[in-house]
């Protein structure tokens, strides 16, 4: 049986945004609202965006290499930070539209049938960003995350624009709904392209690991080496699905290398339980050496400021211990 692949959720996202695109240009053309033209202009960006989310992950599903060691992760976070700014120069269009309508408003023309059209462009967009979103969390892919919460942005938006547009078949002389709605729309859309933005530049400044996560590699640490092992210069990143996690765990110098070995063995496994797709270094140090504590100068978290446990606090060990 062929494995499963990220790629072809990113194609569904491809398949709708074309169709979409040609439902939600056909509801402008038939209506002329300028609402309906930003919605089928945020549908393109889709499409663009769509073409690069399966780029991306084209890229990141390639093994490490000589000149990437690491992978080729972090090209899903390229894709969602174009996706981001493209998002933002389509929402600055829109707002240039919705202003020139303001100050020429116009009459709209066959405005149910138009409306219709984007409804059922509404329901396919959420029908496959649902798709994509469990698809993201199988997968552990920001690209698929990213690309579904944009087609969700567009169904809400959607939705909304059609609620407003259908107030004026009731009342047509309310026509400067029209403009109002498509500004407010771009408005919504800069905060959607802000967001990707902002998780695209974080994960390519090695942001951290989410509170949580750092909780449970702390748990893993101590459930195996309990209050007799600490730890510090946790330091952790995301690369695509990859996780990378090391740090420093100071064990009482008695321990043979067998037995720290097979203690950093356990903690892996256990982190690896708890969060797939992690690769796990750790550099050992004897809790009786005064240079095992260099938490300062390595950074990174430690058990102490993770709320555990964290029985050598001091840089010089108690005498009665080092004498031992």
């Amino acid at each position: 049986m062929q494995k499963a692949s990220p790629k072809r959720y990113a194609v569904y996202s491809i398949g709708a945004s074309i169709l979409t695109l040609v439902l939600k240009f056909g509801a402008w053309g038939m209506t002329g609202s300028v609402g309906l033209l930003s919605d089928a202009t945020e549908s393109l960006v889709n499409l663009t965006a769509g073409v690069l989310a399966l780029t991306a992950i084209t890229i990141a599903l390639r093994p490490a290499d000589e000149d990437h060691a690491y992978g080729h992760g972090k090209a899903e976070y390229f894709s969602s930070g174009i996706e981001g700014v493209l998002i933002i120069v389509a929402a600055f269009g829109i707002g240039y539209t919705a202003i020139d309508r303001f100050f020429s408003p116009q009459s709209l023309t066959h405005l149910g049938p138009g409306l219709l059209l984007a409804l059922v462009s509404s329901i396919i967009n959420f029908l496959v960003a649902r798709i994509m979103l469990r698809a993201a969390e199988r997968f552990d892919s920001i690209t698929l995350e990213a690309d579904a919460r944009h087609l969700l942005t567009d169904v809400w938006t959607s939705v909304g624009l059609v609620a407003g547009l259908a107030v004026i078949i009731v009342m047509p002389e309310w026509k400067l709904l029209d403009p109002i709605i498509a500004a407010v729309m771009a408005v919504n859309i800069v905060f959607t392209g802000l967001g990707l933005l902002k998780r695209s530049v974080g994960g390519l400044m090695d942001d951290s690991l989410p509170a949580e996560e750092l909780r449970l590699i702390a748990d893993a640490i101590h459930s195996y080496g309990g209050r007799e092992s600490s730890f510090h210069g946790l330091r952790t990143r995301k690369s695509g699905p990859k996780r990378f996690i090391d740090f420093h765990l100071v064990v009482p110098g008695s321990m043979t290398v067998h037995d720290s070995h097979e203690l950093c063995e356990l903690i892996e496994e256990l982190i690896h339980s708890k969060l797939p797709h992690a690769e796990v270094t750790i550099h050992v140090e004897p809790r009786e050496n005064q240079a095992s504590y260099d938490g300062k100068i390595v950074g990174g978290a430690c058990a102490a400021s993770l709320g555990r446990d964290c029985p050598m606090t001091s840089p010089l060990p108690p005498k009665d211990e080092a004498d031992k």
